[in-house]
């Protein structure tokens, strides 16, 4: 393939400190890498993982945001009071093995030092503001002797930061609507002294941070700002889908906040967009596509003299190359693609992209996680932060090991079966792999997904993994096969509600439409309000038809437990703008010759939506296998995995297959 990322692997430097190649980990908050020792410290599992990304070949990786436990202001902030003396000495030893350990490959790590959360979680702001999560509380408004200590305690956590070996700090943060985004934007900063008023006056903490770092930890120590540049809110706790009628940061004074930062002292710039406020913007779900930065990165490189790094969904190597060639930006910061594969910058190195295995998109494990209090993970990457527990290993008595399904959950099976060195071939009742995946790719924004899909196919074929296709496997079949483990993975299907008139040639199942074995008429009714059915509506309503959702619980999405906020939040302003009608609270009734006929859920009379299909998106079953009935004490191993077994997702899938795979 030739050297198609030559531009990606070419040096630059930060201050005076070069990094190898122009491919950064960005920070992922404290729950990546595990600040999980007793005093605040890396943990030993924290520190594999990131070392894993410095095998994989990354030139750099920014940690989440941490800070010295004074505890002064911000007791709540960073849990634990700890000894100060012994989260130092603590800090600074695993510190220094983390960064001795990565060295060893090249690559450079910065520490994140954060001032706070604001206004976010309701903490110390600027000023009295909403809390993003309950607006009917105001946030506590900083001192300036409060605000002096949480600079100073900055500056001590850099020096601990240098101390430890750390190439560089980031500082925490300018974007998301932290408490330095409190600072910096007028919407939230209503001060009238010096920290307040003017822009220059708004970023004085921010220029403060900077002196201090430079006076104790040197000048030539690398100081880095993670700055969003646009805020895409029309007020507080207001998003903006299209970015008009901007109440919080423009484009503009994005720039002019870089160009202030950069006569302050900052070495670089972290650049994305978006505040909790438009949670779709500032971690972008697949709706958004990818590489949406890069104009406003291109505009903001256009006027400083320092490096930019463009994060935001930065996942597409090809378009990284031509942006870092073209001079559009220097570096490219990606999260959670990192998560997917670790060993993205030595696969490009390798030329051959193909193999890396992509992000989808989903939050569900990633930022997900982290709302939920658990430590960051990925839907499609078991291994995240589990390395050094449970990592594939090669097999000292291998097996013959039948597969029953080829959708991803059977897929990942024969995969890491295949690598543990398992004699592994899938059988798949159907013409073609990716089971269920298929219709739930089928979106024109659910690319990522297609591309997953792609990615597992290209895997199998390139292990030399035995398919055979078109194969309905019965238990005589498996018996003649005589294998020692069989794994069955036949996933699921499409519930049917029993309603009068479920057979009408009207009534249609979400996975058949999207499968493409049903041409739609222009008036739809969509029944069922989870993720899938918002998604039908959504994608639909875009082709400029007709959509009706009909929903039994008082709102869309309401069960869908495992949908983070930043998924919600977007397709519920997706549905909005595409003017999708939503008659929640409504339970369908059956399907007639007009349409569908609903009624209210707390009772009432029926109602007739006209129709000309009725898509039922009321979930998913479990498909029955008696293969585990039959197959018992045939001398076999026998497992289930995905949806078979438990209807799940694409993080549930894939989790559980590479268990079951562990296991053989």
């Amino acid at each position: 393939m030739g050297n198609e990322f030559k531009s990606l692997f070419t040096p630059f430097k930060i201050g005076n400190t070069e990094i190898k190649n122009r491919l950064f980990v960005a920070p992922m908050g404290d729950g990546y890498a595990g600040l999980g020792g007793p005093y605040g410290e890396y943990s030993d599992a924290g520190i594999a993982d990131i070392v894993e990304r410095a095998k994989g070949g990354w030139g750099a990786v920014v940690l989440g945001c941490t800070m010295f436990p004074d505890n002064k202001v911000d007791p709540a902030m960073n849990g634990p009071i700890y000894d100060i003396l012994q989260f130092q000495g603590f800090f600074m030893k695993q510190g220094q093995l983390l960064n001795e350990r990565c060295e060893a490959f090249g690559m450079k790590n910065f520490q994140q030092v954060t001032m706070g959360w604001g206004r976010n979680y309701g903490m110390y702001s600027s000023s009295p503001n909403p809390s993003f999560y309950d607006p009917s509380t105001l946030s506590p408004e900083l001192t300036k002797d409060q605000i002096k200590q949480k600079i100073d305690s900055m500056v001590q956590m850099a020096q601990l930061c240098k101390n430890s070996g750390f190439a560089g700090v980031e500082i925490h943060a300018l974007h998301w609507g932290y408490l330095l985004d409190n600072f910096a934007m007028a919407i939230t900063n209503h001060r009238e002294d010096e920290y307040g008023g003017s822009l220059e006056n708004r970023l004085r903490v921010c220029k403060e941070i900077v002196e201090g770092v430079k006076q104790v930890c040197g000048s030539d120590y690398p100081v880095m700002m993670r700055l969003g540049l646009k805020s895409y809110i029309k007020g507080l706790n207001q998003p903006s889908l299209h970015g008009e009628e901007e109440a919080g940061r423009t484009l503009e004074e994005g720039i002019r906040i870089a160009k202030l930062l950069e006569q302050y002292g900052y070495d670089a710039m972290n650049v994305d967009v978006g505040i909790y406020d438009s949670f779709y913007y500032a971690c972008q779900p697949t709706y958004m596509g990818l590489s949406q930065i890069l104009p406003l990165a291109e505009a903001c490189k256009k006027e400083l003299n320092i490096p930019v790094l463009a994060g935001s969904r930065m996942n597409d190597p090809v378009t990284n190359e031509k942006a870092v060639r073209e001079r559009k930006i220097d570096a490219v910061s990606i999260g959670r693609q990192s998560l997917a594969d670790p060993y993205y910058p030595q696969k490009l190195e390798k030329g051959e992209p193909e193999t890396i295995r992509p992000c989808i998109g989903c939050n569900v494990g990633c930022i997900g996680n982290l709302h939920k209090g658990a430590p960051v993970s990925c839907a499609v990457n078991p291994t995240v932060r589990k390395t050094t527990v449970i990592g594939l290993e090669k097999t000292l008595q291998p097996k013959k090991v039948a597969v029953i399904g080829g959708g991803i959950g059977g897929m990942e099976t024969a995969i890491d079966a295949k690598f543990r060195g398992h004699d592994v071939t899938i059988y798949e009742k159907t013409d073609r792999l990716g089971g269920m995946a298929i219709p739930a790719s089928a979106h024109e924004f659910k690319n990522d997904l297609k591309k997953l899909v792609a990615w597992y196919e290209n895997e199998v074929k390139r292990l030399d993994i035995p398919v055979e296709l078109n194969t309905e496997m019965t238990a005589e079949k498996v018996k003649k096969l005589s294998p020692d483990a069989v794994v069955i993975a036949v996933g699921s299907e499409p519930v049917m509600p029993g309603i009068e008139g479920k057979d009408h040639p009207k009534c249609v199942s979400g996975v058949d439409v999207l499968d493409g074995k049903v041409q739609l008429g222009q008036k739809i009714v969509i029944v069922g309000g989870g993720l899938v059915g918002c998604e039908t509506a959504i994608d639909y309503a875009g082709q400029g038809k007709n959509v009706t959702l009909v929903e039994a619980a008082p709102e869309v999405l309401a069960a869908s437990s495992m949908v983070d906020i930043t998924i919600s939040m977007m397709v519920k302003d997706l549905l909005e703008d595409h003017k999708v009608k939503i008659m929640a609270g409504h339970k369908i009734e059956g399907v007639c010759d007009r349409g569908a006929i609903v009624s209210p859920t707390a009772g009432g009379e029926k109602i007739t939506v006209e129709a000309d299909h009725v898509i039922m998106s009321i979930g998913m079953k479990s498909v029955t296998s008696n293969l585990t009935e039959e197959l018992r004490g045939c001398g076999m191993e026998l497992y289930q995995t995905g949806d078979c077994k438990t209807v799940g997702n694409v993080y549930t899938v894939v989790h559980g297959a590479y268990e079951v795979a562990r296991a053989l």
